[in-house]
Order: structure tokens, then sequence, then C-alpha cells
């Protein structure tokens, strides 16, 4: 999609993904190699490279190295110290904390922690999370000491795995537990410009959000919060980006609200993730990725504002995990009134693993109609229509 908008813009674009060097060009998308789990080094290739008018990540672990190589560049973009709060949540809850916004009672323990000891100091209900991780991964309620000891035991197996063992990342060795937060959950997008903190949109999340696991599902804009409730998460969302030191860029942000205020869960330092972003237009009918290209270029975006009527997006939820073998009613489910897309993302023959231990959606629904509730209608209709087909892994046993 970024690569889309750059052309209709007339921007050059290059691309840098982490992938094995050694592979030339796989995707054909003409990438720089970078790793970024070495954003020095990673940096150094980019410069090369260069010169650059702007730089955007558009996921968590690249966010450091876009801030380094922007840094280098004298290019706006939020800084490193300011990245680095927002990829440990650890690092973001002490920073909210001494900017006086609410928080809950929060801690985090070493992995090689002996979870009964750590289970003696949680308030329960609690929520085990790991730090670095995005999308609900790995995040687990837990109301008694028993289910503290279980999810801790998932949480530590998830962060062993090879897959993120391998990013050596400081954050994944440590689990942070924090009270539970009680409350409805909204997600913000919003773009900063030189210190000036701006929220395009505020997302419902209508579906309740109560645990063991937190998988999101739909999202829906303009919330049907009342005015007030609506410009208390705006107002805290800015003070969030404040007490983080973001400065210039996109951000993704996450909270609860409830009796006793709204409650920051996180500020990420990029764009909202996956297909996501579909469900925003702007003025008569640009996408999020353009604005955003035109932010960083240094265009002046104020003027651009949320398209009018209502959108959403459903992330399909993992039914069950196994192999993919295909989906029948996706048809059926485009047809539904006021559905604009319906995207199965999920591959015949790629393994399906559901949260809290997966990090991907088995596709994606988007809606667009007059108002937020018709929307989320037939988000729920398209939904039904589908029927996905996957297979249970079987272990074999030698007879």
């Amino acid at each position: 999609m970024f690569a889309d908008a750059a052309e209709r813009l007339g921007f050059d674009f290059l691309l840098a993904t982490d992938r094995c060097h050694i592979l030339e060009d796989p995707w054909g998308d003409h990438a720089i190699a970078v790793r970024f789990e070495e954003p020095s080094a990673s940096r150094d290739v980019l410069l090369q490279a260069g010169p650059f008018d702007g730089v955007v990540a558009v996921a968590d672990r690249p966010t450091l190295l876009a801030a380094l190589v922007a840094e280098s560049l004298g290019v706006p973009y939020h800084s490193p110290s300011a990245v680095m709060k927002c990829r440990d949540k650890f690092l973001a809850r002490q920073a909210f904390q001494a900017a006086g916004l609410p928080v809950p009672t929060f801690f985090r323990i070493p992995l090689d922690s002996d979870p009964s000891e750590a289970g003696q100091r949680a308030e329960f209900p609690c929520v085990l999370k790991p730090l670095g991780l995005s999308g609900s991964r790995g995040v687990i309620r837990a109301n008694t000491r028993t289910e503290f000891a279980a999810a801790f035991a998932r949480i530590r197996r998830l962060l062993e795995s090879v897959e993120i063992a391998t990013h050596q990342e400081e954050q994944n060795r440590h689990i942070q537990v924090e009270r539970y937060i009680e409350g409805r959950e909204f997600a913000l997008e919003g773009i900063v410009t030189r210190g000036e903190t701006r929220v395009l949109a505020i997302f419902d999340k209508p579906e309740p959000l109560d645990g063991p696991f937190f998988e999101e599902t739909i999202y829906v804009t303009p919330s049907r919060e009342s005015q007030a409730g609506q410009s208390a998460l705006t107002d805290a969302t800015k003070a969030a980006v404040g007490a983080l030191g973001l400065t210039h860029g996109p951000f993704h942000a996450e909270a609860r609200k409830n009796a006793h205020g709204v409650w920051m869960l996180e500020v990420a330092a990029r764009p909202i993730g996956g297909l996501c972003a579909q469900a925003l237009r702007f003025g008569e009918g640009m996408p999020l990725e353009e604005l955003i290209l035109r932010h960083a270029a240094g265009e002046d975006t104020s003027r651009w504002e949320l398209s009018a009527g209502a959108s959403g997006v459903m992330m399909i939820p993992i039914p069950k995990g196994g192999t993919y073998v295909g989906v029948e009613g996706a048809a059926e489910a485009a047809n539904i009134p006021n559905i604009e897309d319906v995207v199965v993302t999920a591959k015949e023959g790629q393994k399906i693993v559901p949260l809290p231990e997966g990090s991907s959606y088995i596709g994606f629904i988007f809606a667009r109609a007059a108002s937020s509730a018709r929307v989320v209608q037939a988000l729920r209709e398209a939904h039904s229509c589908l029927r996905f087909e996957i297979a249970t892994a079987l272990p074999l046993v030698r007879g």
C-alpha cells in the first residue's frame, strides 16, 4: 500500500526489510536487506543508499532503525529514545506514571524467575504480557496464582521460541505483570507534527475484551462514545504521546476507559498494523498511507479530515489452530450490503496459530456505511457467512 501511494505521489520510494542479505530480491520489491536487531549497522547501510527526504516505519521492530536513520539525516522523526520507550511496555508504564497518568500497579520479572514467588506479588485479577510483542500476542489474564503460573509458563515458552529468541532483544527477556483494568477498549490513530499531536480517528472495539486472551476483532469509527468521553480519550492520548517524547510521525494508541478515567495501554510509534489502514480514508478518499507519506515528505497534512460516514474492519479471528485448507462463503460475505471487501490472507497449507501464541489473523473484512452501528452489523453478518476449513495436525506414531 505504501509503494502504491508513493507511485501516485511521484515519490522515489525505497523499501528496507529484515530478510537474508544473501537472497537476491526474493519478493521482487528491490528492498534493501537490513537487520532490525542490528539497528546501528543497518542504519549505516541505509545511509549509503541515501540521501532521503523522509523516513517511515510501518511495524514495531523497524521503528528504532527508522529513528536512527532520521537522526543521522537530520530529518524530523520520533527520537530513538522515544521509540525505545514505545517498544518496551515497562519503560512506557514508567513514562506514563512519571507524567501523572493513571497506571495500574505493575512490575516486570525475568524469564528465569520462579512464577510461584512472582505470583505472590500480583494483585488479582492481573494481566501478564511480553514487553515487546504487539497485537495482544502473549497477553494473558490470570485470576488466581494457579492461573498466574500457567500463564507465566506459556509466555516464557513463547519468548524462548526460536522465532523470538533469535531477535536477541532485551525486552523479550522479561514478562510484565499489571493489575487488570476494567472498562471498554479503544484505539486511536494519530500523527505528530513537530511536537503537535493530532488524533485522526478514534476506533471503538465493540466486542468485549475481558480475557483470558485479548484477540481484537472489530474496529469501527467514528466512535459512539459521548463527546466528553472522546475528549477524555484524546486528551489522555496526547498526554501519553508527550510523556513518551514522540515528536514527529504517526502513532497508534490503545486505551481503556472506565468510571475512574482513561488508562493508556500503549502507544506505538507507527501506524495501525496489517491491512487495517484500509478502513481509514481522508478527504475524498485519500488512504492513510498517502497521508503518512505526505507528512514524512514535509507537506502540511492538517487540512485532511476523516471522510464522511462510518467505516470499520474485522480482523477475522482464528477459530482453531492447524493447517489452513480453504474458505467457503467469501463471495456471499462480500455481497452483504455495506461490505467493501473481504480479504483472506491465509494461504493453503499455512500453519494457523491462534492467540496468545499467534501473530497474525486469517483475513480481514471491511465495511463502510452511514453509521457505525450499521458497519458493525455488516461486519458481523459477513463474518457469519464464512466457513473455514482448518485441518488438525495429528502426531504420527511408529507402529
